[in-house]
């Protein structure tokens, strides 16, 4: 009997303590990119599921360079998902002998990568070394300028017309007279 040779590996997160609606905002901007492209994103995205999701992302990888004996530069995920989980429902003590209930929600998030090298069809990925040492796709939204504007931000251009203003400590203001 013939085996097909396995060309995708996954890491399963199940039970995180995170809303669904707040990982899926993180998940949609790293779908269908390499992995080290993703590990360049959630580094620097400003959501709190970041750090679980690259828990996530680099399991996976290290399932695929274990199973696949795959390199990073090769890796990219072609699928990502969230679904919700169970909600655990606490009450909070109110004003007045009331009570509010509060809905911790969890989600169930899975990371599927796949090895461009083992599937003929993809075409190679050219990689370059950005600022930081990260290997980037050339290809993807990383341009050269930004990794320019990376190494050196362009800050706001200061208003050259910006007319200094006199304050007189002694004087009281003028337009404010104690009568």
């Amino acid at each position: 009997m013939l085996q097909k040779k396995k060309t995708e590996v996954y890491a399963l997160g199940q039970n995180i303590s995170l809303s669904a609606h707040k990982a899926r905002r993180v998940i949609d901007q790293i779908r269908g990119r390499s992995y080290l492209t993703t590990l360049f994103l959630l580094k620097f995205m400003p959501y709190g599921a970041c750090s679980r999701i690259f828990k996530l992302v680099w399991s996976a990888a290290a399932n695929a360079r274990h199973l696949l004996g795959s390199t990073n530069e090769n890796l990219f995920i072609s699928q990502a998902e969230v679904n919700e989980g169970t909600s655990l429902k606490r009450f909070k003590l109110r004003a007045r002998g009331c009570s509010y209930p509060i809905k911790r929600r969890t989600c169930h998030i899975t990371i599927v990568m796949k090895d461009r090298s083992l599937n003929n069809s993809e075409k190679k990925v050219k990689v370059f070394l950005d600022a930081d040492n990260f290997l980037v796709d050339a290809d993807d939204f990383v341009q050269e300028d930004f990794m320019n504007w990376l190494k050196n931000p362009i800050t706001k251009p200061k208003n050259k017309y910006l007319t200094m203003e006199y304050h007189d400590m002694y004087s009281n203001g003028g337009a404010w007279d104690k009568k």
